[in-house]
């Protein structure tokens, strides 16, 4: 391409401005620091789409004589053109036939992008690598300039999309999908007929197009008739997960709901509820339904989101339990599309949503039906408090973009965890009695392979465990969907036909992109297993101005980033501001550091004893599951080994032997540990004995003060110490500390033979068997806990409840005083272990055994 000193002199030498309302060529200046790029659809001699770049105050421009294709493979001869001015960047209008380059020009796409090389040296040298953040088009594409052939004068150059996340086999349906404008909504015959402009003339600008399409569009709606019918289904816009909130005033921030999606069609007296894939699921919905027919409209289109409303929170796993068993549900409007047979998309979203508010307005404060407030700017301060509040995100939206239906940069996602949606390819059969198998095989779609992403073994009650069950029954298939697997794992495999999705929460990836401690969440019925990828953020956008470094530095300062993450003891916390405990801000990074503090008094009970967790990756207020045994991608710190059963199948168990262990654990999402009563090398003889002292709910604490006091009385008289521990819930622990001679059978039948014993004793006030209906106003001695395999809350433990209660070691004289059995909190330890206070530092020294005169003082037979 030849150069000119005035770059421009080219543009405005091929045009007549008396005829042409084509803006003249004059060098402009940026609108921001990002460099605009965008797309032009042009019906001129022939059909083709003029690509333009922001650079040096000009428009580089290409023609693109098939326009761009999402598939990598597919290389677009793009001829370079003359610069054309930034104001260009607004055009949409027709140019007179007899004008250069005559006929109709849509806006097709638009946005900013990145260059990845020095673009300078790049178009000199003829490779220009960028990133696009376009409404259609994104990801990495680069411009490759094709050597010339003898005697031809004209640049041609190559358009390639790079192979990453946002590319597709089928590069066709980009075009096929996308035949309006960007701006204004309008096809390529409405903008050659002026449709939509305020006069006829020969071109019109977005801006007068939309301050056009504003006059009267929604404000003055035709008179209501209960015989409009519900519009059309629209595919909804989706949202773009990046890895930081965007700053500034264009972003409005909404939370990020955790349920399903719905687009519900009203007219008619009727309302319509579907999926995000247009699946009518009215039946399911049948309140939310009845709520939005009732609206004082004659036709709306309305995007949102349906939840669950429950102790659980707004979480997925409490949406599916309430469709089931007929719970409460709750629908969150977030955008308008119709109104009243008028199509809003095009419409600015801060528009949209004033509409939708005013539209909703008649409804009362407790509806089913809730508008779905924002936050307009501030997206980091946002994005933090959300995650604070146990929330899954965050959805930025920016507030004059129109309405896209697909996946676009003006909707971003910041999530609080990661989660996301997998396809369930097969499952490992389990070992153990009762339970259908041990992990679900899920995997992602890329490029038409379903790509293993690792095993799944947590998050299923006995329901979910029968209904997945059930379905996998009817899926069974020879051969493995996975386009590979493991062979240890591939070994042993049962495969399904992979069209069930699941969401599944986890930590992170392993190296070899394998899910981390992930827990399932539900069955996702609304989404198609093909269309489920793999998510992974893309850059944050930058719409401050400031460079991507500014940004997260400055995010990361006001603990709002999610890229944040924290180290305790060499171990990395995710997450850290994430807060554990309602009403205690504690944080997931302070339960870390307070662990990293407490394990020199928590080890010396805790440490190399088999362990189970509870695990709550959002915090106490969100789901939590109990795990015993160890599974794929657990962090180096936390051990594994197998141990067999009472079954005779071995399964794979987990202990910590130092601090790392501990944090590692919370890592993870852990905020209870459940210890064996014998070490992992030591197995059949356990080293203490634990009376979990269980009061029904009519018994005060004194009472059970004082049944511990007589416990500890009646172990002294046959020769046992004792030390009590209130469990940070209702009861008292009594821990007899044992040196490992007496194996689990001798341990249990004492422990049995005692409780019973004392029990009879005074059967008004104790009671030694779990039966609750015979427990009423009275105190469960549970001897339970002292058989192989059972486990008790292990001694500084927190406990997965409000305020986040430990389980703290106390003196009998302590233990007189205290009020409650939940009185320690994280600050109380950490105080007692400043001042030194240890009330359990001469349990040490203490050496006792389960002798045979102790086992016959109560009688006790060893027949397990």
């Amino acid at each position: 391409m030849a150069t000119n000193h005035d770059p421009l002199a080219e543009y405005n030498r091929r045009r007549d401005f008396r005829e042409t309302r084509e803006p003249k060529g004059k060098i402009g200046r940026s609108r921001s620091n990002q460099r605009r790029f965008l797309v032009q659809k042009h019906d001129a001699t022939r059909l083709h789409y003029d690509f333009r770049l922001e650079w040096d105050g000009v428009l580089k421009s290409w023609a693109v004589t098939r326009g761009p294709s999402l598939n990598p493979e597919d290389k677009r001869l793009a001829v370079r053109t003359e610069d054309h001015p930034l104001a260009y960047g607004d055009f949409e209008g027709t140019i007179p036939e007899k004008q250069y380059g005559g006929g109709t020009v849509m806006l097709w796409d638009t946005g900013w992008w990145e260059p990845e090389n020095d673009p300078e040296k790049g178009l000199r040298e003829g490779k220009l690598t960028f990133q696009l953040h376009g409404q259609r088009l994104h990801g990495g594409w680069a411009l490759v300039r094709m050597r010339p052939r003898s005697g031809e004068k004209r640049e041609n150059w190559l358009l390639i999309k790079e192979g990453d996340d946002a590319a597709s086999d089928d590069g066709e349906t980009l075009l096929e999908d996308h035949q309006t404008s960007v701006t204004t909504g309008r096809t390529m015959d409405e903008i050659a007929a002026g449709k939509g402009e305020r006069r006829k003339h020969v071109w019109a600008s977005d801006k007068s197009t939309a301050a056009n399409l504003r006059v009267g569009a929604v404000d003055t709606p035709p008179k209501r008739s209960a015989k409009g019918k519900p519009p059309a289904f629209q595919k909804p816009q989706l949202a773009t997960l990046v890895s930081e909130a965007p700053e500034g005033d264009a972003w409005l921030n909404e939370v990020k709901f955790d349920g399903y999606r719905l687009v519900v069609a009203i007219g008619g007296g009727k309302a319509i509820c579907h999926t995000r894939t247009g699946l009518d699921w009215t039946e399911k919905f049948q309140k939310i339904s009845k709520a939005l027919a009732e609206l004082d409209c004659t036709s709306a289109l309305i995007d949102g989101e349906a939840v669950a409303v429950s102790k659980e929170g707004s979480s997925f796993s409490a949406l599916q339990k309430a469709l089931k068993g007929g719970g409460e549900t709750r629908f969150y409007a977030f955008d308008l599309l119709h109104l009243d047979g008028r199509d809003l998309r095009r419409l600015p979203l801060i528009e949209r949503k004033e509409t939708l508010k005013r539209l909703l307005r008649s409804l009362p404060p407790s509806s089913t039906i809730q508008y779905s407030e924002h936050v307009r700017g501030n997206g980091p301060e946002v994005f933090s408090t959300i995650c604070k509040a146990g929330q899954e995100g965050i959805i930025a939206k920016q507030a004059e973009a129109p309405y896209s239906n697909q996946r676009t940069r003006s909707w971003l996602k910041i999530k609080c965890t990661r989660r996301q949606e997998f396809v369930i390819g097969g499952y490992s059969p389990s070992t153990k009695k009762g339970r259908a198998f041990a992990s679900l095989l899920v995997g992602t779609f890329d490029k038409g392979e379903l790509i293993y992403r690792g095993r799944v073994g947590t998050g299923f009650d006995e329901e979910r465990m029968e209904t997945l069950s059930a379905a996998f029954a009817k899926r069974r298939r020879a051969t493995s969907p996975f386009a590979s697997v493991p062979r240890e794992i591939a070994r042993d495999a049962i495969w399904i036909r992979p069209d069930m999705v699941a969401e599944i929460d986890f930590t992170e990836f392993t190296d070899d992109g394998h899910i981390r401690h992930g827990a399932f969440e539900g069955l996702r019925e609304d989404k198609e297993a093909k269309a489920v990828t793999l998510e992974t953020p893309k850059p944050a956008t930058k719409s401050s101005g400031k460079s991507q470094a500014e940004s997260s530095k400055a995010t990361n300062a006001k603990g709002g980033s999610t890229a944040a993450d924290e180290t305790v003891l060499g171990v990395r916390i995710t997450h850290p501001d994430r807060i554990l405990f309602e009403g205690q801000g504690i944080s997931k990074l302070d339960l870390s550091r307070y662990y990293a503090v407490v394990a020199d008094r928590m080890l010396p009970y805790a440490a190399e004893h088999l362990l189970s967790l509870v695990r709550c990756p959002q915090g106490g207020k969100g789901q939590c599951f109990y795990q015993r045994h160890a599974s794929d991608g657990f962090p180096d710190e936390i051990k594994e080994v197998p141990v067999e059963e009472s079954s005779g199948e071995t399964e794979s168990y987990m202990y910590v032997r130092d601090a790392k262990g501990l944090v590692a654990a919370v890592q993870m999402g852990t905020l209870e540990f459940h210890i064996w009563g014998s070490r992992f090398d030591k197995l059949e003889t356990p080293d203490r004995l634990v009376f979990d002292l269980d009061p029904d709910p009519s018994v005060d604490f004194d009472t059970v003060k004082a049944a511990a006091v007589a416990l500890r009385d009646a172990l002294d008289e046959i020769g046992l110490k004792s030390m009590p521990m209130v469990t940070g819930g209702k009861g008292v622990h009594v821990i007899v500390p044992l040196t490992a001679r007496a194996a689990w059978p001798e341990a249990k039948a004492f422990a049995k033979t005692f409780a019973q014993g004392f029990a009879e004793r005074d059967p008004d006030k104790f009671i030694a068997t779990m039966s609750k209906a015979k427990r009423k106003g009275r105190i469960f001695i549970d001897w339970l806990r002292n058989e192989r395999a059972a486990t008790a809350i292990a001694p500084y433990s927190t406990r997965a409840r409000a305020g986040g209660p430990v389980a703290t070691p106390v003196s009998w004289d302590e233990l007189s005083g205290l009020k409650a059995a939940n009185s320690f909190r994280i600050a109380d330890i950490l105080d007692r272990i400043e001042s030194g206070e240890d009330p359990w530092k001469d349990l040490a020294g203490i050496r006792q055994s389960l002798t045979k005169k102790i086992l016959n003082k109560v009688g006790a037979k060893a027949t397990d």
